[in-house]
């Protein structure tokens, strides 16, 4: 199994861990993955990184459709590609969430499914640079004919030749735009994936695959990366390490999303922890953080983690070696933590 890390997107200031990259890179990482949510965003990081590093793939993870036109988007990721030698991004890309889609980006939510379908068709016609721009989906129109137009936009061919091939991931969790990143993507980045999971998903893939395949397109297991993420942190107190988890859980379960659309809170309850997550949502949109963050149970990071001591991380690993995924990114700020699980995955160690 690859394995990847996660650097995610900055807090109140940019805090670019470079060296953690590095070694990342020295120990036979994979990949490097950032992210962005309403502050930093996830293209410019992986530009400096490309100078800093020699090897490593660079993805985002994701890059929020609402915040690019499917040609800006197209055009960063050949740019920063081509910056790193080509052959190194990878276009993670994700819908985010109506809260964020509506109230930081002035979109509108519409019909996710169609936009995601549209915005990797476009980017795909822009990078393969065979004809002029022009796409008539059912979320995008180009050239734009619609309100307030002009009436002569022009289709028009990229300028710079980008890699015509650059993967494209999407991050994903529901049945129908799981069936669509089979059929569409490269590669999937699933959302609250752990150990099991492809007893559920792996069908929804495979009637992607099967979609593609109609199309005479070559798909399946052989040609397609499945990234899954885990938390890790070394802590010879496994409580004391789960427990620097609970914030985050509480955020993402209890606050990031409306009551009544949280991808977060439907993804703990499928994973059968629903009154836990119903919990944590009413303890923390009541401002009752903390009492939100005790009650996330042990068993639902455990789950979704690997905390305490190096053997322990080890032994639990296996579980993930065996999971169906292709890669693992690691989620930790520990340069521990990268080592032990280099060493768990035997990286640059005869297989």
């Amino acid at each position: 199994m690859k394995l990847g890390l996660s650097i995610g997107y900055s807090g109140a200031q940019l805090d670019l861990p470079v060296e953690r990259v590095q070694l990342a890179e020295k120990l036979g990482y994979d990949s490097v993955w950032t992210a962005e949510a309403y502050g930093s965003d996830a293209v410019t990081p992986l530009a400096y990184l490309a100078a800093k590093t020699e090897r490593i793939r660079l993805g985002t993870g994701i890059m929020q459709l609402a915040a690019r036109a499917p040609a800006n988007a197209a055009m960063s990721a050949g740019t920063v590609d081509a910056m790193a030698g080509g052959g190194r991004f990878i276009m993670g890309l994700g819908v985010s969430g109506p809260q964020i889609v509506e109230g930081w980006y002035g979109q509108p939510w519409g019909r996710p499914y169609y936009r995601i379908k549209d915005y990797v068709e476009i980017c795909r016609k822009i990078w393969r640079r065979e004809e002029g721009l022009t796409h008539d989906g059912k979320e995008i129109k180009l050239p734009y004919t619609g309100e307030g137009a002009v009436g002569i936009g022009k289709p028009l061919k990229s300028i710079m030749h980008m890699n015509p091939d650059i993967p494209i991931f999407i991050g994903s969790g529901k049945e129908a735009t799981v069936r669509l990143t089979g059929e569409i993507a490269d590669g999937w980045l699933p959302l609250s994936f752990v150990p099991g999971s492809l007893d559920e998903y792996g069908p929804w893939l495979e009637q992607g695959f099967e979609r593609a395949r109609k199309k005479g397109i070559d798909k399946g297991w052989h040609n397609f990366e499945v990234h899954a993420s885990v938390f890790v942190n070394v802590d010879n107190d496994v409580k004391a390490a789960m427990d620097l988890l609970r914030p985050r859980e509480a955020l993402y379960v209890g606050g990031m999303g409306h009551r009544d659309k949280n991808f977060h809170t439907e993804m703990m309850h499928r994973q059968g922890f629903g009154e836990a997550a119903d919990r944590i949502q009413e303890l923390y949109l009541a401002g009752r953080k903390a009492e939100a963050e005790a009650a996330v149970p042990e068993e639902w990071i455990d789950l979704k983690s690997l905390m305490g001591p190096p053997a322990r991380i080890k032994e639990r690993y296996k579980a993930w070696e065996d999971c169906g995924a292709t890669s693992l990114t690691v989620r930790s700020s520990q340069e521990e933590a990268m080592h032990v699980m280099a060493e768990a995955a035997r990286l640059n160690q005869p297989r």
